[in-house]
């Protein structure tokens, strides 16, 4: 009797075991795919630090360490080692492109898939990427 409550503590054992392996795969997985989703376009600019004592320069504007601000349709933060910026819009992917244009509103940093023939008319779009 006790050798059939051993087995079957170690059965459930093993069954649990088996199951955060596969919750465990399972996260990981998603965890990859969100990864690829999520490419946004970043650039970063070094601060030449006998220039840069106040903070960072863009564009003629003085921005002190520490801010961050929106210029260009980018996402922009100052450290004391320079400018770091990353896109604030998505780009089209998986749209049919012999019928299909993307184009980008620089005003509300979106773009938007019309048809060439018939502008008014919108496309479908399978994925955005940024």
């Amino acid at each position: 009797m006790q050798g059939i409550l051993s087995l079957q503590k170690t059965s459930h054992r093993l069954g649990t075991t088996q199951f955060y392996k596969k919750c465990f795969l399972g996260i990981l997985l998603a965890f990859g795919i969100l990864v690829t989703l999520c490419d946004a376009f970043c650039f970063y600019v070094r601060n030449d630090p006998s220039e840069s004592t106040k903070g960072c320069s863009q564009d003629g504007k003085l921005y002190g360490f520490g801010t961050s601000w929106i210029a260009n349709c980018n996402s922009c933060h100052c450290s004391q080692n320079g400018i770091r910026c990353c896109s604030t819009y998505h780009s089209p992917r998986g749209y049919d492109s012999e019928k299909c244009e993307s184009i980008f509103n620089k005003e509300t940093c979106r773009f938007s898939v019309v048809e060439k023939a018939n502008p008014s008319k919108a496309c479908e779009v399978r994925g955005w990427v940024g």
